[in-house]
């Protein structure tokens, strides 16, 4: 017998930012916080802070977690095909950057939801673990793919959408290699591999966004300071994420070779990322949402990869509006549909 937790658990927690002369008040329906004033620089930390506490304090087990957009008749998003994948927990927020909501969602809900980010387990990941002690922490084995794309759902977000395919890639190796106060060093080797160095327009972008304050650079590095409330948690787990960081760098086997533009290596990243045993696929927008692209500039990126012989063929399953595609060195079925 299945059991339903809608009843009994709601995990769905919102935060309201009101606009006001001397700063935004935040309200929140789930507890008594009510008109609390916010200095506007930080209002949008402070929220993402508190839904984060919400969802730490009415911890479920994984298997107890539903959908909880499908208990409101699925009303969060256009018509797809219906549940399916594991219950994420799910971060959106509407045009205006007023409402935030933080709840749980299957994968193919949160999906078809505009303006919403997956929020990776490790955000979330050490409080539970201090709670629980050494023996309830997870296992770190070969899950870096896993993370770099947990990760690069939730810079989806934050900072902001429209921040260039150059600059969510450093905000991404920022926010695999910061401590547990949202410090991060990036050596200037680090940066010449990723062919950012000397770029300080790309520090200005995220720190114009407020997603980061960047120190002097200086010669053997560069030192910034993160904002992100939900970086900032990531306390636990920081030599797991420092090999997703560096699988990043050359996510194998879709490594971008030298001297192409950050956005074909963003775009290689976001396909190695959801690629497995050669052959992979993915929603459309959630493509274009992840690389920062529109659907028609994801569509001549695959087929610039496919020039360049990091993609054998993709193909648009416009049915579904997915992409499929599969690496050379992995052939599909003779009863595949023949590949673009």
């Amino acid at each position: 017998m299945r059991l339903s937790t809608h009843e009994t658990v709601q995990r769905i927690w919102t935060v309201r930012l009101h606009p006001q002369p001397g700063g935004p008040l935040l309200s929140c329906p789930q507890c008594t916080l009510h008109g609390y004033r916010l200095p506007a620089a930080s209002a949008r930390s402070v929220a993402l802070t508190h839904l984060a506490r919400h969802a730490r304090r009415d911890v479920l087990p994984r298997h107890l977690r539903t959908c909880q957009c499908r208990a409101r008749s699925c009303s969060w998003h256009p018509r797809h095909r219906g549940c399916a994948g594991p219950v994420l927990l799910a971060l959106t927020c509407d045009r205006s950057g007023r409402v935030w909501r933080l709840a749980d969602a299957c994968a193919a809900c949160a999906a078809a939801t505009t303006n919403t980010a997956v929020v990776p387990d490790t955000l979330l990941a050490s409080t539970c673990a201090r709670r629980a002690g050494p023996a309830a922490r997870p296992s770190h084995g070969p899950g870096e793919r896993l993370r770099v794309r947990e990760m690069l759902t939730y810079l989806a977000v934050a900072p902001p959408c429209y921040s260039s395919p150059a600059a969510r890639l450093l905000a991404l190796q920022c926010a695999l290699r910061a401590d547990g106060r949202g410090r991060v060093r990036l050596s200037s080797g680090l940066l010449r591999s990723m062919r950012l160095h000397g770029r300080a327009e790309l520090w200005s972008e995220l720190e114009h966004a407020g997603w980061l304050r960047c120190s002097l650079p200086r010669r053997p590095h560069v030192e910034a300071r993160l904002l992100d409330a939900g970086i900032q948690s990531q306390t636990a787990g920081r030599s797991a994420r420092a090999r997703a960081a560096h699988w990043a760098l050359r996510p194998v086997p879709l490594v971008a070779p030298r001297g192409m533009s950050p956005t074909v290596q963003l775009t290689a990243l976001v396909l190695a990322a959801h690629t497995s045993d050669g052959v992979g696929s993915a929603e459309l927008d959630v493509l274009a949402r992840l690389g920062g692209q529109s659907p028609q500039q994801v569509e001549d990126l695959l087929d610039q990869l496919v020039r360049c012989r990091l993609l054998a063929a993709w193909q648009h399953l416009r049915e579904h509006d997915e992409i499929s595609w599969r690496l050379p060195e992995h052939s599909a079925p003779s009863s595949a549909p023949p590949g673009r």
